[in-house]
């Protein structure tokens, strides 16, 4: 009797297993009866759709294949359907990059190329914009400032309504050190656009530098943060610690970011056991940057400004969300998005923005920046001049002042 149950029972799970496979496979994969494959009709309009939409890519580049009236350069023609599907996500931080443009792309990561020395970025109205031109580069030289607009490369215009078009003016601005190339900008404030010439260097990249200033005050000024700039920074720290200073001064000012795993060796440095920053995907997965309890044991202010954009504001958020340290200048540039930086096997890649970021406190800042503790800026005769003295520099006297006088509660 038990054994009969005990069959009735089996035959019954086999015969539900049976069903649920069976529904399974059916709905999901499909069954092949003969030549037919059954699938559900979700399933079916999902394929039905996505075929169309490959038939009228494939069909287009087929009646351009045959029909244009020159041969088609069949890795061009690749290229740019490429390009087109990094375009139509409407972000100028995220684009594709054939081998020369990713190769001339990493360079800016290794502290030496060719070219002007000049971040640049898509504004909101389309145009090209200066996020920071690179300290003692011939672009700052010139006097390109954070928010000029350029509108003209040897009087050819160009425009960033794309990030295929933002590269290809970035890449006619570069060329061989010694040549000249003449830029056409619109800056806010002035009426009429201006020109000026600038002869292109061989851009090597110094990213941290460093000095005593009075009062046994530690001076560091951190350009960008490329694949060296922790180790560079680590070193300049250690030199100043060792003249006994009593307080640092960490200049971010027109630093445009970079790599964000040096700015959080940087960070780690200086800030206690905390977070340093949090990124979260599409999905909401948050990936927090943590510093250890180990961190310097005098004050500390950082010196940002508009050009201070991307992994500066990372260690500016941490700094003042924490009450680690003091800012001091004019709110920051407003890059609050991270990118992955993917090579392909043929030498090309691609830049992807993949994350938001936020500072320890949740704060996103893109498109806002981060206001100062302390709001400072340059007086309107400074801000064209090149070099400015220490006695000149307001943001850097105030910097002084309030570490004097944390150092004096000491």
């Amino acid at each position: 009797m038990i054994s009969k149950r005990r069959a009735i029972i089996g035959a019954m799970i086999l015969v539900l297993i049976t069903g649920i496979l069976t529904f399974t496979v059916t709905n999901i994969v499909g069954l092949t009866i003969g030549e037919k494959v059954i699938i559900s009709k979700q399933n079916y309009e999902y394929f039905k759709d996505l075929n169309k939409k490959y038939s009228k890519m494939l069909y287009l580049k087929d009646y351009i294949e045959k029909n244009y009236y020159v041969p088609v350069d069949e890795s061009k023609f690749e290229d740019g359907i490429i390009k087109g599907l990094f375009e139509s996500l409407d972000d100028p931080y995220s684009v594709y990059m054939n081998k020369r443009e990713f190769v001339n792309f990493m360079e800016h990561t290794k502290g030496s190329y060719d070219g002007i020395g000049v971040i640049m970025t898509r504004g909101e109205d389309g145009f090209i914009t200066v996020v920071a031109p690179i300290e003692d580069t011939p672009g700052e030289r010139a006097g390109i400032k954070t928010g000029d607009k350029i509108i003209k490369v040897n009087d050819k215009d160009v425009t960033a309504a794309t990030a295929e078009k933002l590269n290809e003016a970035v890449n006619m601005i570069k060329g061989k050190h010694g040549t000249k190339v003449n830029l056409t900008i619109i800056r806010p404030g002035k009426k009429e656009p201006f020109t000026v010439a600038i002869t292109r260097e061989e851009i090597r990249l110094t990213p941290v530098k460093s000095r005593i200033l009075e009062n046994d005050i530690g001076y560091i000024r951190i350009t960008m943060f490329d694949e060296k700039s922790a180790e560079e920074f680590m070193k300049h720290l250690d030199d100043l610690e060792k003249k006994n200073i009593k307080g640092l001064i960490i200049d971010l000012r027109n630093n445009p970011g970079g790599l964000l795993d040096e700015c959080v060796k940087i960070a780690d440095r200086l800030l206690g056991e905390q977070d340093i920053v949090y990124t979260q995907d599409r999905a909401g997965n948050r990936d927090y940057k943590k510093s250890d309890k180990n961190k310097v044991d005098y004050p500390f202010v950082l010196l940002v400004n508009g050009g201070s954009a991307s992994a500066s504001e990372i260690l500016s958020g941490a700094v003042k969300d924490t009450k680690s340290g003091t800012l001091i200048g004019t709110t920051t540039f407003g890059k609050g998005i991270v990118q992955q930086i993917i090579p392909l096997k043929d030498g090309s890649g691609f830049r992807l923005t993949t994350a938001q970021y936020f500072t320890p406190n949740g704060t996103y800042i893109h498109g806002k920046g981060i206001k100062p503790d302390i709001v400072i800026d340059l007086p309107e005769a400074l801000k064209d001049k090149i070099d400015i003295t220490d006695e000149e520099d307001v943001q850097l006297q105030k910097g002084i002042e309030v570490l004097k006088k944390k150092i004096n509660k000491q």
